[in-house]
C-alpha cells in the first residue's frame, strides 16, 4: 500500500531514534525480554488515521531491533480502522512483543498516528462545516505538506473526507500570481492561451489564480482552463464570480475554486456561495496531532 519513499521514511524515522546503539534505557530493564501486549489509545476523542501504516513500522522496527513486533486490534468485539472515530480512552489497537522492543518503537508510532489523526480530524471538521450549507462542495488540501510526509499528509485528507489537489508541480498545470505577474490584464488571455500551446503532456488540470473580478473575466476567455483559483476573494466577490461564470454558460465546463485565509469560522460562509471547491493549506501545514498514547 505504501511506496518506497513512504518505508524510507519511517526507516528514517527509525534511525533518528535508535541511532547506532538502540534503546539504551529500555536494555536495562531486566524484564526487557518478556513478551507484553500495549494498548494504543485516544486520549480526545477524533478520526483515526495511520492504522494502516502501524504494522510497516513494526516491520521496520523488528528488523531493526531482531525482535518481533505485532501490530494488531485491540482486545474486545470492535476493530478500528482509518476514519472510524474515537473517543478518549477507548483501546483503538495493541502493539505486542517483547517489552524492550515495544518501548524502542512506541515515540515513532505514535508519532506517525498523531499527526495523520490529528489532520484526519481537521479535516473532517471542515468537511462537515462546508456541506453543511452545500452538500457538494469539494474541500481539497494544498502543497503545504511536511516535506517528506506529502503521501501520509494527502492520506489522512482523505481519510478525513476530503480530496486532494494537484500531487505536485509535475501533474498539473497551475498558474499563480508570481506566474502572471507582469502580465498587463488586456494581454491576460492571449498570453495564457500562448503558454498553453507549449504543453507536451497531458496535465490533470489547467487552473489559473487570480485575485480580482477584472482578472477572473479574462480567465474566463480561455476554454483550455479547467479551474479558476479565486484567491483571498470576499463571499460578494465569490457570488459575482458564480454569476459571471453562470451568465456565460460556463457552468459545468469551468470549476471555481476558493482560497486564502479561510478558517473553520468561514468555511460555512464561503461555501454557501455556490463555489465549486475549497483549497485549505491550514489543513496540513500547522495541523495539531491528536493525543494517542500507548498504555501496558
Amino acid at each position: 500500500m505504501w511506496s518506497q519513499r513512504t518505508r524510507q521514511l519511517v526507516e528514517l524515522a527509525c534511525e533518528e531514534d535508535l541511532g547506532l546503539e538502540g534503546d539504551i534505557t529500555s536494555a536495562l530493564l531486566p524484564e526487557g525480554a518478556a513478551e507484553v501486549v500495549a494498548r494504543l489509545v485516544p486520549r480526545e476523542p477524533g478520526v483515526l488515521c495511520g492504522l494502516q501504516l502501524g504494522p510497516t513500522i513494526c516491520e521496520l522496527f523488528s528488523k531493526r531491533l531482531g525482535r518481533a513486533l505485532e501490530f494488531g486490534p485491540p482486545a474486545g468485539p470492535r476493530s478500528f480502522n482509518d476514519g472510524d472515530v474515537a473517543e478518549a480512552g477507548t483501546a483503538v489497537a495493541t502493539v505486542r512483543g517483547a517489552l524492550s522492543a515495544v518501548l524502542a518503537v512506541e515515540r515513532t508510532l505514535l508519532n506517525f498516528l498523531g499527526r495523520m489523526s490529528g489532520i484526519a480530524t481537521y479535516t473532517q471538521a471542515y468537511v462537515v462545516a462546508a456541506r453543511a450549507v452545500n452538500p457538494e462542495i469539494r474541500v481539497l488540501d494544498t502543497r503545504k505538506t511536511l516535506p517528506g510526509w506529502r503521501e501520509l499528509d494527502r492520506y489522512a485528507v482523505r481519510i478525513g473526507g476530503a480530496r486532494n489537489h494537484r500531487d505536485g508541480l509535475y501533474d498539473a498545470v497551475l498558474f499563480k500570481d508570481n506566474h502572471l505577474a507582469g502580465v498587463p490584464l488586456d494581454e491576460l488571455a492571449e498570453t495564457l492561451t500562448d503558454w498553453l500551446t507549449g504543453l507536451r503532456s497531458t496535465p490533470k488540470f489547467i487552473e489559473v489564480e487570480v485575485d480580482g473580478l477584472d482578472q477572473f473575466a479574462e480567465v474566463c476567455q480561455v476554454s483550455a482552463v479547467d479551474v479558476v483559483l479565486l484567491d483571498n476573494f470576499t463571499p460578494e466577490q465569490l457570488r459575482a464570480a458564480v454569476q459571471y461564470r453562470d451568465a456565460h454558460s460556463l457552468r459545468g465546463k469551468l470549476a471555481l475554486e476558493a482560497s486564502g485565509g479561510i478558517t473553520l469560522e468561514t468555511v460555512a460562509t464561503i461555501a454557501e456561495t455556490g463555489i465549486d471547491r475549497i483549497s485549505i493549506g491550514d489543513l496540513t501545514h500547522s495541523v495539531a496531532a491528536l493525543d494517542i498514547g500507548l498504555d501496558l
